[in-house]
């Protein structure tokens, strides 16, 4: 008797930034391991999110938003996602809206990479009519031979089986790269992190988020209280940012650490303590030693 062959693939999220691709990440696991914000430039390295389902493996990548920026941290974090497009089998091109300029600086680098390139309209939730859809899709017909197009709403699972239904029908036989309970390569500190991040960027104002990165001192469980106590230090470019996080009193951390604590409790179900800290690092955002330290970046 012939036994049946797994198969497997690895396909990128790419697109400029606040298109969703975080969201669609969480929306096919069906589980939250990439943080997502209202605010462009959230994701700052690569995602990997493992989805298996009976012979059928997905690492799907999601990248930062390619976009252009004056720091080295944004030169960086615009590599990242670019040097994916050489390692994957297909990616997953987000947009929602018509085509612009910077679509085609995006689509170039396809033209050099062997992928299949699927191009996804996401949030139709928010678009009115099916016009207004066909309209975003012919927009970019004629800059790439894209495999498939794919409208649909990350927010709301709508028609997302119709594209997971594609790619999985596409894979190619080859072996499970992650045991089948895996559902991202991401350390359980560097979640962490990247939610109390997140809540940073939700509750503060534009000055903020993108000079703010999060690191964890420590973590240990503590048996005598059964809580995970987890120590983690803000990093921020200004003493004028550092007084907007802490807030009058100190308000403002403790709205961002109760909010990241909720999200800690949930994902890792138990109960967290979480204590935090402001530094001010100048310029952190251009000295590559700081972004190595920090966890921006990696060599």
């Amino acid at each position: 008797m012939t036994k049946n062959k797994t198969k497997s693939g690895f396909v990128a999220i790419v697109g400029k930034p606040n298109v969703g691709k975080s969201t669609l990440l969480n929306a096919i696991l069906g589980t939250k391991v990439a943080i997502t914000s209202s605010k462009p430039q959230t994701t700052r390295h690569k995602i990997s999110g493992i989805y298996t389902k009976d012979l059928n493996q997905i690492v799907f990548i999601d990248t930062p938003g390619l976009h252009d920026g004056k720091h080295l941290l944004n030169k960086r974090i615009n590599q990242a996602a670019i040097d994916t497009l050489s390692d994957v089998d297909s990616v997953l091109y987000v947009v929602d809206r018509a085509f612009s300029e910077y679509d085609l600086k995006i689509i170039n680098y396809f033209k050099m990479a062997k992928a299949k390139v699927y191009l996804v309209i996401n949030k139709i939730d928010l678009i009115k009519t099916k016009h207004e859809i066909d309209e975003i899709i012919v927009s970019y017909l004629n800059y790439h031979e894209f495999e498939g197009v794919f409208p649909l709403s990350a927010k709301t699972d709508q028609y997302l089986n119709k594209l997971l239904e594609e790619i999985t029908n596409n894979l190619e036989e080859g072996p499970f790269y992650y045991p089948n309970e895996l559902i991202s390569d991401q350390s359980d500190e560097l979640l962490m992190a990247e939610f109390v991040r997140e809540k940073i960027l939700h509750y503060t104002e534009e000055e903020i988020p993108h000079a703010a990165t999060v690191v964890l001192e420590s973590v240990k469980y503590n048996e005598e209280y059964k809580t995970l106590d987890v120590n983690a230090l803000i990093i921020v470019e200004r003493n004028s940012q550092k007084r907007i996080i802490i807030g009058k009193n100190g308000s403002k951390l403790k709205e961002i650490g109760s909010a990241a604590r909720l999200d800690i409790n949930e994902r890792f179900n138990l109960k967290c303590h979480l204590t935090m800290w402001v530094k001010v690092k100048k310029n952190w955002r251009n000295i590559e030693a700081e972004l190595l330290r920090y966890g921006n970046i990696h060599e």
